[in-house]
């Protein structure tokens, strides 16, 4: 396991999230801007080009977006040909809810038939607590088990940045767990982080007991600083192991 530990910061508390959409919200009503994109345009693009390659919208898979956000990253998977019936994304703050659907049904009117995204589902989910349903994607009976592909762009970090509960366990080790249990044998898990470097993500994520198997990772742009090498961000894919493997 990774030792790698941040402070506790307010970027880790849902006050801070629930009044930042709330600002985005209202500045969005007033001048129509979406907000900010997390992590910029290039992960968003890298993403999605990943996932036309190895999770193709033909298939019509079921896909997750763990902290959407603005719903920003699900949107560019509608515009990539991906159903939104298909497409899901969940944020503990209602905030954040209030916000994607607002710009998918302004998007729908500004935009042509071609492209639905008010048919994108987002809801409130506290990812971290067992007992909070996420919503079963089309037809399902379930949510467990069920979805092809799960996103994460920046979540993970600011889930590392939480206090850890009473019993000293750091709201991050029930992270990974609960993403295994979402995907379907064979399924996959994308995450992009800016706290993590790619080695540190597979270690917290590829673990023995997780059944998640590291599958390779986005290249960005490197630069040299102190004479090390680094990139601003880390993608990285993980694959359940299919019944037979595990």
């Amino acid at each position: 396991m990774s030792t790698v530990e941040f402070d506790s910061s307010l970027l880790g508390t849902k006050d801070h999230w629930d009044q930042r959409y709330s600002d985005e919200l209202a500045h969005f009503y007033d001048s129509g801007l979406e907000g900010e994109v997390w992590f910029g345009e290039e992960p968003v693009v890298k993403m999605v080009e990943w996932a036309s390659k190895h999770v193709p919208s033909t298939a019509r898979p079921n896909v997750l977006d763990v902290g959407m956000g603005n719903g920003h990253l699900l949107f560019a998977m509608v515009e990539a040909g991906y159903d939104a019936s298909g497409l899901t994304g969940i944020d503990y703050s209602q905030g954040s809810v209030d916000l994607s659907t607002a710009i998918a049904k302004q998007r729908d009117e500004d935009g042509d038939e071609e492209r639905t995204y008010a048919d994108v589902t987002f809801a409130v989910c506290d990812f971290l607590d067992p007992e909070s349903p996420i919503s079963p994607p089309r037809a399902e009976s379930t949510s467990d088990g069920v979805w092809d592909l799960v996103l994460d762009k920046g979540t993970f970090d600011a889930i590392s940045l939480m206090d850890k509960d009473a019993r000293g366990v750091a709201p991050l080790d029930k992270y990974v767990p609960r993403v295994a249990g979402l995907l379907r044998p064979g399924g996959h898990f994308l995450i992009t982080s800016c706290n993590f470097t790619e080695d540190e993500l597979t270690q917290k994520v590829a673990t023995q007991g997780s059944g998640l198997e590291y599958k390779g990772s986005i290249p960005y742009k490197k630069f040299t600083f102190g004479g090390k090498s680094g990139s601003s961000y880390a993608t990285v894919a993980f694959q359940k192991q299919s019944a037979s493997l595990g």
